[in-house]
């Protein structure tokens, strides 16, 4: 097999050095461009993870790595002068250009043959004459340009600026420091990739590789607007800027007075170094025939979490053990792209969630200190509460201490009050449509479904969408409050609730389908139209849901009110009936919510329009009901922060709507996302709604509610102490296990007044035993 390499970075040498190990009769070539010692940027950190497999891949790069590595266990977060540090974290380090000079002397030991400034040949004509052409060209690939109409890449540049630097000394920890400047936020993004020498003394040389001082990696970053209002862009009229071309050294002292205090009033240095914009790149395809994408080139992930040169290696590690395992080169590259993308994925969410905490970063420093950095570090999700509680239990307890929780008590068992209400615990049971109503009807399915998730300890038990008129369901199936033996029906069950789960609180959501009613049951086809039954819809336009769903009919004034009516006459059943708060669902495309997106309302009167226009009859309806609803009883409004499609709902908007209703008397903003139009395009991940729940209550101050894949106790914890939700709530967790908050305490080992075991149930509130479980084996091991 002969393999060109395109690109010498450390994905593309090290698989070319672990293909030529595997099988040394192949003739393989690496392309780079620069020279040997020619590198961007300067310190690389890799995981635990990453190098176990390269110690069982390959252990002589594993010894070289090994002993150049400085490791180092504590983050600093410095802001407002104040330092608190985490430890226990567990970093690997060493300097990129010494990483290159290990690759290289593995790739020449076995035979690989090296091109240093050397252009690679056109991707076609490499094509034909190779085998396999690996293109590790980085993010501005041009193998993945040529075969864009395969490749199909999606690149999306992000808000901030930013640029690598380096300081002659070695920071005694990975430091991110903030500094409040006139021109707005700026960041430091700082650690040791080389450790001083015994005898080491400061040093002020300009370049060059690392000093007796030792050297650390440095990365500025603050947003375009704060980069360009210092003067480090070019200005508005074209004139040279302090950032502008050929004035990087002003760049370079600039940034070192900013951070003198970080820096020990130490000069910074540059290699190559410039500003630019972080570009996220996605592929929806990896490979073309003989050429395969690896590291940057397929995907790229922020620097914010270090795992860029992580990516890379962990591909090329995949790689070689696919086309080993692998009968042909197609099989080998899908079951690489089969293997590396999920993984991928999950990095690139983090990566994003990252980057867009330090883009908004001014939005979270009225924080108090250790909450600050408690946010900071677990901004990417992937360090959670109990992560920091196993690393730093000190760190973490004194985060608890001063979020207000008692001594042994996780912080989603703390109470919270919304006006008389006080929910003795942070958990909701999300609601969650069951469609096993009859004529409206709950019954006993229901008594059960919700009287369970009562007794399973949540602090409040959300009911389904009850719909507020027979028109206004969104199935045959679906539960109503339109009549009064409904309203005795939902009292049977409130009173259950009251009586067998005392301190558990039920709630009740009230909503119309508008155009996506008339529909069957989940089950026998989600959003399809019925054959049979069908009713006539309303909506704020006449706009299908999608195609082959039924046009509703374009509301008139008189109709509105009459649909205002219909709501507080369910308010007020709702009241009789017994339940402790009130939603009102303004979310997923039903009626309401189809009235505050641009993409579902086109009308033209005062209805319609600008946003403000848009929010009035939500607000109308909102009014009537809190008109009716006991005032000592909160209530709340669910929303879709963004409808996830291309001229609809922004973050901005979903603000902006939150912040009307809670001037409307709103107690708390349920921040759900999408459902809203059928062409929607979600970004899924694991707690994924969280940080547009954040937004709001950074920029409204309002109480939130987040949802949206949070699957765990932990991650509860993490986004309650963090401070970017007041309440969580969680649907399918619940479905799989009605008693998950009392688990949770149980696994927690937390008995106190957030969570209470019925007295039937008590003893079962001891985690039951498991059984072991064996590690995974190594991904590839090729012995010595």
């Amino acid at each position: 097999m002969r393999v060109a390499v395109v690109g010498g970075g450390p994905g593309g040498l090290y698989a070319a050095a672990l293909l030529k190990r595997l099988d040394p009769a192949r003739e393989i070539t690496v392309w780079e461009r620069n020279a040997p010692d020619d590198t961007f940027g300067f310190g690389v950190v890799l995981s635990d993870e990453t190098l176990g497999g390269i110690e069982h891949a390959d252990p002589v790069v594993y010894e070289a790595l090994r002993a150049e590595f400085v490791r180092w266990d504590d983050i600093d977060v410095v802001h407002r002068g104040v330092r608190h540090t985490s430890g226990g974290h567990g970093f690997a380090a060493l300097g990129r250009r010494r990483l290159l000079e290990i690759l290289h002397e593995r790739c020449r030991s076995l035979g690989v043959e090296l091109r240093f400034r050397s252009e690679a040949p056109e991707p076609a004509r490499l094509a034909e004459s190779y085998d396999l052409v690996i293109a590790a060209d980085g993010v501005h690939s041009a193998t993945r340009e040529a075969y864009a109409h395969v490749f199909r890449p999606h690149v999306v540049s992000h808000r901030c600026r930013y640029i690598w630097l380096a300081a002659d000394f070695a920071f005694d920890a990975f430091r991110f420091e903030i500094a409040e400047t006139e021109y707005g936020v700026m960041q430091l993004h700082g650690y040791p990739y080389a450790r001083p020498s015994p005898d080491h003394h400061p040093s002020t040389r300009p370049s060059g590789p690392p000093g007796p001082s030792g050297a650390s990696t440095v990365i500025i970053e603050m947003r375009e607007e704060v980069w360009r209002a210092a003067g480090f862009g070019e200005p508005e009229d074209g004139a040279p800027g302090a950032g502008a071309s050929g004035s990087t050294q002003d760049s370079v002292e600039r940034c070192a007075k900013i951070f003198a205090d970080a820096l020990g009033g130490r000069p910074l240095r540059a290699h190559r170094s410039a500003w630019t914009t972080f570009r996220t790149v996605v592929n929806e395809r990896w490979s073309h025939g003989n050429v395969v994408l690896l590291g940057d080139a397929a995907h790229t992930a922020h620097f914010s979490i270090g795992s860029g040169t992580k990516l890379a290696v962990e591909d090329a590690l995949a790689l070689a053990a696919c086309l080993e395992e692998q009968p042909s080169l197609e099989a080998a590259a899908a079951a690489y792209e089969a293997e590396r993308r999920p993984v991928v994925a999950s990095t690139q969410r983090a990566a994003r969630a990252s980057l867009e905490w330090f883009e908004d970063l001014d939005r979270y420093l009225g924080r108090p200190p250790r909450q600050f950095a408690f946010d900071l570090l677990t901004r990417s999700r992937r360090v959670t509460h109990d992560n920091l509680r196993l690393r730093d239990p000190h760190f973490t307890e004194a985060v608890e201490r001063e979020f207000g929780c008692p001594p042994g008590t996780p912080p989603m068992f703390t109470p919270f009050r919304l006006r008389d209400l006080t929910l003795r615990n942070r958990v909701v049971v999300s609601p969650m449509d069951m469609y096993s109503a009859e004529d409206g009807l709950p019954g006993d399915f229901h008594l059960v479904h919700l009287g369970a998730r009562a007794l399973g300890g949540a602090g409040l038990v959300m009911t389904e969408m009850v719909c507020v008129s027979a028109e206004g369901r969104i199935t045959p199936g679906c539960t109503g409050l339109y009549t009064g033996g409904q309203a005795r029906a939902w009292k049977r069950i409130t009173d259950f609730v009251h009586t067998r789960a005392p301190g558990t609180a039920i709630g009740v959501q009230l909503g119309h389908s508008g155009r996506k009613g008339s529909t069957r049951l989940m089950w026998e086809g989600m959003d399809e139209p019925l054959t049979d039954g069908a009713w006539p819809l309303v909506a704020a336009s006449p706009l299908p849901y999608r195609p082959g769903s039924q046009t509703p009919r374009e509301l008139s004034r008189a109709q509105l009110t009459d649909l205002r009516e219909q709501f507080t006459a369910a308010a007020r059943r709702a009241a009789l009936a017994g339940f402790d708060l009130l939603e009102l669902h303004c979310a997923h495309g039903y009626l309401l919510s189809g009235f505050l997106s641009p993409l579902t309302n086109r009308r033209t009167d005062a209805y319609g329009g600008p946003l403000a226009h848009r929010l009035r009859f939500p607000l109308e309806v909102f009014d009537a009901v809190r008109g009716v609803w006991p005032q000592e009883k909160p209530m709340t409004v669910r929303v879709s922060a963004t409808d996830w499609a291309e001229g609809g709902t922004t973050a901005e908007d979903a603000v902006e709507i939150a912040r009307a209703f809670a001037a409307h008397g709103a107690d708390a903003i349920d921040v759900s996302t999408g459902q809203v139009v059928a062409e929607e395009r979600p970004e899924f991940g694991r707690s994924y709604q969280a940080p547009f729940a954040d937004r709001i209550r950074r920029a409204t101050g309002t109480p939130v509610i987040t949802v949206g894949a949070i699957s765990s106790w932990d991650d509860v914890n993490s986004l309650i102490l963090a401070g970017r939700a007041d309440l969580c709530a969680l649907g399918r967790p619940h479905l799989y296990d009605p008693q998950w908050t009392l688990h949770a305490a149980a696994e927690q080992g937390y008995e106190g007044p957030g969570v209470v075991w019925p007295t039937p149930y008590r003893a079962g509130s001891r985690r039951p035993r498991t059984g072991r479980t064996d590690a995974p084996k190594p991904r590839l091991t090729l012995g010595t």
